[in-house]
């Protein structure tokens, strides 16, 4: 539990950050979103969504343990699995490779977890992914890039490490997104059993990081003139397990979900420099019940947009914009995959109200992750030992 002496003690100093006016328009927006919205989101029952009939088919099956995926733009589909393989799914035809990654771990919530493809992969082939490196007594989270010939990947290059090890298996996050100017944000988990380096500025533990795509730090970083280098990379702080990471293009946001402990799951808008609160403030309980923080705000902490308390445990989250257009009922929805509530949810992102719908039931069970395609239809991934990777599109 979260001492108090700690909790006295503690002083946080918001950092006032901006580049290329985008991250200035991020705050504003921000600001006005909160002068109008509550804190909870509300789920809607009344609500219909979509609106537009669809057929669902299935894509691949079989999965051992599958964290994410991406479609290529030939169609070809590639599907990470924790154990270090990828599925390839093309002509309708299923093989599995092995990444054969560096010092690998596969333990607990460890292995390898997320693929995205190179801003310019159309040219380069690169394929991006993030796993769980190390052993049992020191573990952390990579990235790593491979290029990708149509059949097989190339040795995986580690191009970035995350600096602080940790000797658990859990919390790594592993989410990556490549942002608008190219660069690459990532979230780190807390490592579970060291939460407060959520809130220390210079363990990269419970952050978002931002870095180039050659693994090296943004010279417009927050804390880029911070003297301790683990803290140049640091983009956020104070998180606990972020695996969902999207960008909203039509507002020119960032926004991310992650699993808070029993409750206190949360929607959080990114900005440069931000501490979204992570021990100090949570909606959540410990899963023994007791109680880890008396508070739920703090200054100079960013509290969320959206608490699920009870938790969902959020899993993927894809954003549906207005380029896509298979499902106009969905655009400016953030839809998200849970493992506890074993459904898909569509977030209403322009409402003012962030209300929520389930769609599509036909998914069911524990859902590990969600993606739009450039037409705009939307592919479901399942979790667990036989997974399936399913595709929803309109009739």
């Amino acid at each position: 539990m979260l001492k108090m002496a700690w909790l006295s003690q503690l002083k946080i100093k918001l950092f006032s950050y901006s580049s290329k006016g985008l991250q200035c328009k991020q705050r504003l927006s921000q600001l006005a979103l909160f002068l109008f919205v509550g804190l909870f989101a509300s789920t809607s029952s009344a609500a219909t969504l979509p609106k537009e009939q669809y057929s669902t088919h299935t894509v691949a099956t079989k999965l051992n343990s599958p964290w994410s995926m991406v479609k290529l733009p030939n169609n070809t589909w590639l599907i990470t699995e924790r154990d270090g393989h990828v599925v390839i799914v093309k002509n309708n035809a299923q093989s599995r490779v092995n990444l054969n990654l560096e010092g690998l771990y596969v333990a607990g919530q460890g292995g390898l977890l997320d693929i995205v493809l190179s801003p310019n992969f159309n040219t380069t082939k690169e394929v991006i992914f993030t796993y769980a490196q190390g052993r049992a007594e020191s573990n952390r989270l990579v990235i790593a890039k491979a290029t990708f010939n149509g059949t097989d990947f190339s040795k995986p290059n580690v191009i970035f490490k995350v600096a602080t090890d940790k000797n658990t298996p859990q919390h790594y996050a592993g989410r990556a997104l490549v942002l608008p100017d190219s660069t690459l944000l990532i979230s780190t988990g807390d490592g579970f059993d060291f939460r407060e380096q959520a809130q220390v500025i210079t363990s990269q533990l419970g952050k978002l990081l931002r870095i180039n795509l050659d693994g090296t730090i943004p010279k417009d970083n927050p804390f880029i003139n911070h003297k301790k280098p683990n803290a140049h990379a640091v983009y956020s702080l104070g998180h606990r397990n972020p695996q969902g990471l999207v960008n909203d293009y039509d507002t020119e946001q960032i926004i991310s979900h992650e699993h808070g402990p029993a409750g206190g799951d949360e929607l959080n808008y990114l900005t440069p420099g931000t501490n979204y609160g992570w021990p100090v403030i949570t909606y959540g309980k410990d899963y023994s019940q007791a109680r880890i923080s008396p508070f739920t705000e703090y200054k100079g902490m960013q509290k969320p947009s959206v608490d699920w308390t009870p938790s969902i445990a959020p899993s993927g989250m894809a954003y549906y914009g207005t380029k896509h257009t298979a499902f106009p009922s969905l655009q400016k929805h953030a839809l998200i995959t849970t493992l506890v509530d074993k459904k898909l949810y569509s977030v209403n992102l322009a409402n003012g109200k962030f209300s929520q719908t389930h769609i599509f039931p036909q998914a069911t069970g524990r859902l590990r992750d969600v993606y739009v395609t450039t037409e705009g239809n939307v592919a479901i991934l399942t979790d667990g030992k036989d997974a399936k990777l399913m595709l929803i599109k309109p009739k």
